[in-house]
């Protein structure tokens, strides 16, 4: 604030160090006027102008230390007090826009709060539809017709399921209810909801679980799994997919490995960002780039690490790290 401070009073500054150096130039000068006496008031005068500057700079960078130091919250109450002119007007502009922007922001909160709940409805009211569909389709005697329908309504239903989790996520912490789960009897719904497709593309799914009770939200770990799952069916064919779980360091991981494309190297960094499809396959019109990303950011709201490990034209495997119980405190003290 020193910096700022003389960068502010240069002028000042400088004009004061003129008239004292012209006032001992004239008197070095002119032999009528004695130099020593000069000298000696000039120096007093610096003395005093230092004692006098120092006191300013306490008194003025004081209003500008404390919007420094502000947190930029709208939070007005930490803001200090003006004790000039020049500072009640910045006071009262800040006043003035602080509450235009505390306006504006309640205005956008409820336009989004109001999208979201129309937009939750819909996929609410579009949910009765879609399960009239899945039973037609399971009644339609041709099974290569069936298989396609199928596999079309369960795009549709994943997209859906998606775009639902991708709203909700915002408010995850309202949303958290940790219990004990058995991974075994989670993982069997999103298995038979992928049956289908996996049967379609030659895929089976071989599930190992060393350990099978683990401490978890239900709704939240079940969707992490789903967008995992659906990523590695989407990108294997004619393969396997392994899901194990298992106990390093006094953590359960869950495995989810497959052998499809692969991940290439430069988009290893890239592959959680928020609507990163691919390099290599940028063409892909099918993918989203959403799935990775709630996947992550689901994860990180349950204090899950989720870690990938790939190979180009090998396969990729999906790890869930999930947290000890002390560090369930956090979760619940959300």
């Amino acid at each position: 604030m020193i910096k700022e401070f003389v960068k502010e009073r240069r002028s000042w500054i400088l004009f004061y160090f003129f008239i004292h150096l012209l006032i001992v130039f004239v008197a070095f000068l002119d032999s009528a006027i004695p130099l020593k006496p000069i000298l000696y008031i000039v120096f007093l005068s610096f003395l005093l102008f230092s004692i006098f500057l120092f006191s300013r700079y306490q008194k003025e960078t004081r209003f500008f230390k404390g919007f420094d130091e502000w947190e930029n919250n709208l939070d007005l109450s930490q803001i200090p007090q003006a004790e000039s002119p020049f500072e009640e007007i910045i006071e009262k502009s800040v006043y003035k826009q602080t509450e235009l922007l505390k306006k504006q922001s309640n205005h956008h909160q409820l336009s989004l709060e109001d999208e979201k709940d129309q937009l939750l409805a819909w996929i609410h009211e579009v949910k009765t539809p879609l399960t009239a569909m899945h039973l037609i389709i399971d009644r339609i005697p041709d099974e290569k017709t069936k298989a396609s329908l199928t596999h079309e309504w369960l795009r549709v239903h994943l997209l859906l399921d998606q775009q639902l989790h991708q709203k909700r996520l915002y408010f995850i912490e309202n949303d958290l209810f940790i219990e004990k789960v058995d991974l075994h009897t989670l993982l069997i719904p999103e298995i038979k909801t992928l049956q289908s497709w996996c049967m379609q593309k030659g895929i089976g799914i071989d599930v190992s679980l060393q350990e099978r009770e683990i401490l978890t939200d239900v709704k939240w770990l079940a969707f992490i799994l789903r967008q995992l799952l659906t990523n590695a069916v989407k990108y294997s064919s004619q393969s396997d997919i392994h899901i194990r779980s298992l106990k390093k360091e006094d953590h359960i991981v869950i495995e989810i490995q497959d052998y499809g494309r692969g991940i290439d190297p430069r988009d290893m960094p890239r592959i959680f960002e928020k609507g990163f499809t691919s390099t290599s396959t940028h063409q892909d019109h099918s993918a989203t780039g959403m799935g990775l990303y709630l996947a992550k950011k689901a994860a990180e709201s349950l204090f899950i690490q989720l870690c990938v490990q790939s190979t180009l034209g090998v396969g990729s495997t999906f790890s869930l790290i999930l947290p000890n119980r002390n560090e369930f405190v956090k979760i619940t003290g959300m």
